[in-house]
């Protein structure tokens, strides 16, 4: 389907892919997979045509159709669900004709809408678009209506409708709830035609997908499987280079001791001359050096307090107009609990997030907690409202005002940023490494509870795995919202899951809640609640 072909390409300073070669099969599920900034974005861009290789050549089939979600969909007033079924052109365009076709051509046209099934269009939009969260009621509403992060959503739901015969999708969990996660997970297994998708998040990665693309040392390597397979596969191909480079080396030293010994010595000058030639055709086996992924800074609390850490007794929260977004909350959290917090957006999983961490205050019932809790909170508008100006020194001297210059650059080192980066602007750093600054800047005081809403967006595979070791050696209390599945597993011994109005303990582990998500979609269900929180927020603000 796809044939790139020594492939190279240099831009902004640096080279990111030298005569890197692959070929994709036909109806391929291909996770493309590498550390940031080794060029996974350039790399859709290079196939989209926006930008051009500096050497070799990417071919696709001439009728090929490429479909990408680049940016999120424009606040038009067209609906939602005219929006998505716009996207399938061939069935807009014969729609189109049927308005000023000939009588004799409308049994042409006709047929084709037949042949497309055409009327079952809005029931196939709708399954996708209440899959990616949208209610029955958001079908008519007009896209000016929803906000960025919704629209994005819609340029997604509008890509899977239109099915192109290759689907280029960056990071698209990222901008999903875990809800649309594994939704998506579903659906992508199930995707009719080629799929290249960049993402970090591993269970996509396992579940969805039946090759591996890998981006290192500026090439492109294919692997069979998901990405446990891949990972496995790489650790052996690794193990089999350092043995082999292990006995290339023995063996060269042997054949050099000999040349050294005996060049000079008549009877042996042949002998030492074919040893010198069989070293200079010697090609030596590389190794692959990984760049050091920095360990997260979580500090566990210095003091333990008695439980519990914070308790609650029918308590309702909300906004400024008194009107409660969340009620009847009797719940209860102590030192050691780790609880991971399920529910679609706009369920109250925020507001929860707030009143735990004393952002809000309830409305009615008991909150008791004491009053020496330390709650560090890192939630996705912190990395918004970052000052695109600032250096991350100007965020920890603001943080540290009392600490010398030596102890702040120290604690900076110990974030992963080294000298360079410690002054480089916000602007110019990552995505993943502004999460990184502000994941361990919340954990700098040492709290008794760790709220993380996700964490894990814009951190490759190696962070997350990284942010998971911390986490498991931290010993306070955590709370987390995280569309990654497998940090959720791996992290949360009790769930707590956000739904029409309440908070309450799920009997289930994350398998059952899976069943769960992929049940209600099916049956075509969405509680209240997911679209109470948002109209209470923009009433608040208004």
């Amino acid at each position: 389907m796809l044939q790139i072909t020594n492939l190279v390409f240099n831009g902004w300073g640096r080279k990111f892919f030298d005569d890197a070669s692959v070929l994709l099969p036909v109806g391929a599920k291909v996770g493309l997979v590498g550390r940031n900034g080794v060029g996974k974005s350039t790399l859709f861009k290079l196939i989209l045509g926006s930008l051009g290789p500096d050497g070799g050549e990417i071919a696709l089939p001439k009728a090929a159709r490429i479909g990408s979600v680049d940016q999120e969909h424009p606040a038009t007033p067209i609906s939602l669900i005219d929006t998505i079924l716009e996207a399938d052109l061939e069935r807009a365009e014969l729609t189109a004709a049927l308005e000023t076709a000939e009588p004799e051509e409308m049994g042409d046209i006709y047929m084709r809408l037949f042949d497309i099934d055409a009327d079952g269009a809005p029931a196939r939009a709708a399954e996708i678009l209440s899959g990616l969260g949208f209610s029955t009621a958001d079908l008519d509403r007009p896209m000016s209506e929803f906000s960025g992060g919704w629209r994005m959503r819609v340029a997604l739901a509008a890509a899977l409708f239109s099915a192109p015969d290759m689907l280029l999708l960056d990071e698209p969990t990222n901008y999903l709830d875990l809800e649309g996660a594994l939704w998506l997970e579903a659906r992508l297994k199930k995707y009719p035609h080629t799929a290249l998708i960049i993402s970090h998040d591993r269970e996509l990665l396992n579940n969805s997908v039946d090759h591996i693309l890998h981006v290192s040392e500026k090439k492109l390597d294919l692997y069979t499987g998901g990405y446990d397979d891949f990972e496995k596969r790489r650790a052996e191909n690794q193990r089999l280079a350092s043995s082999a480079k292990s006995k290339q080396d023995a063996e060269r030293a042997h054949l050099q001791s000999f040349v050294d010994r005996f060049k000079a010595t008549a009877s042996k000058a042949a002998q030492a001359q074919s040893r010198m030639k069989r070293l200079a055709k010697m090609t030596p086996v590389g190794l692959t050096i990984e760049e050091r992924i920095a360990p997260f800074t979580l500090p566990s609390p210095k003091r333990p307090l008695a439980p519990p850490l914070m308790q609650l007794d029918d308590v309702s929260v909300g906004y400024g107009d008194g009107v409660p977004i969340l009620s009847g909350l009797n719940l209860r959290l102590d030192i050691n609990d780790r609880i991971g917090l399920l529910g679609v957006n706009g369920a109250g999983k925020s507001t929860f997030a707030k009143l735990a961490a004393g952002a809000l205050q309830p409305l009615s019932g008991r909150m008791q907690r004491d009053r020496r809790v330390e709650v560090g909170w890192f939630h996705q508008h912190q990395i918004e409202a970052l000052d695109p100006q600032d250096t991350p020194m100007d965020i920890i001297r603001r943080s540290l005002p009392d600490s010398s210059e030596a102890q702040r650059r120290s604690k900076l080192s110990q974030f992963g940023f080294n000298f360079d980066k410690q002054e480089t602007i916000v602007d110019a750093l990552s995505g993943g490494e502004r999460a990184r600054l502000l994941l361990n800047q919340v954990a700098m005081a040492a709290p008794h509870i760790l709220i993380l809403d996700e964490p894990t967006n814009h951190l490759d595979i190696d962070s997350r795995r990284a942010l998971l070791d911390a986490l498991n050696d931290y010993e306070g209390a955590v709370i987390l919202v995280t569309h990654d599945r497998s940090l959720m597993e791996l992290v949360a011994d009790r769930l707590w899951l956000a739904a029409d109005g309440h908070v309450k303990p799920f009997d289930g582990d994350m398998d059952d809640y899976a069943k769960f998500v992929l049940e209600r979609t099916r049956a075509g269900q969405r509680a209240p609640s997911q679209v109470r929180e948002g109209k209470q927020k923009k009433r608040a603000r208004g």
